[in-house]
């Protein structure tokens, strides 16, 4: 099997609203994210020029991101019945992009340079 990975930045704030009222993050605050696509491919299934895919056919994720998600604040971007934990995140994000790239195979989500959230379907 073979992996490639892109990596992705945008800028939110979200409220974890379904935490204790003392918890620092039920209170508005916000991220600089990183997103990082993972895609994988058996080597049957490489294109003629050997790729899993070719790293320009995810800009349209790229403008995808900036228009959906970056200055954006996530409580309303995602939808009131998704928390947006990075957990959370990542699954949305992997669960809208899934369909248009079909060789998505993870999702990670970092709010922090030390912390990471991944979504990889069963």
């Amino acid at each position: 099997m073979f992996m490639i990975s892109k990596e992705f930045h945008f800028s939110a704030s979200h409220v974890l609203d379904r935490l204790p009222s003392w918890h620092q993050c039920a209170r508005m605050h916000g991220h600089n994210y990183v997103v990082v696509l993972e895609l994988s491919a058996r080597a049957e299934d490489l294109t003629e020029a050997g790729f899993v895919r070719d790293y320009r056919d995810l800009d349209p994720f790229k403008k995808w991101l900036d228009e959906t998600l970056d200055h954006r604040h996530l409580n309303e971007a995602m939808g009131a019945s998704v928390s947006p934990s990075a957990e959370n995140l990542a699954k949305w994000i992997f669960d809208s992009w899934a369909e248009r790239v079909p060789e998505l195979a993870a999702v990670r989500v970092s709010e922090t340079p030390r912390t990471w959230a991944v979504y990889r379907p069963d």
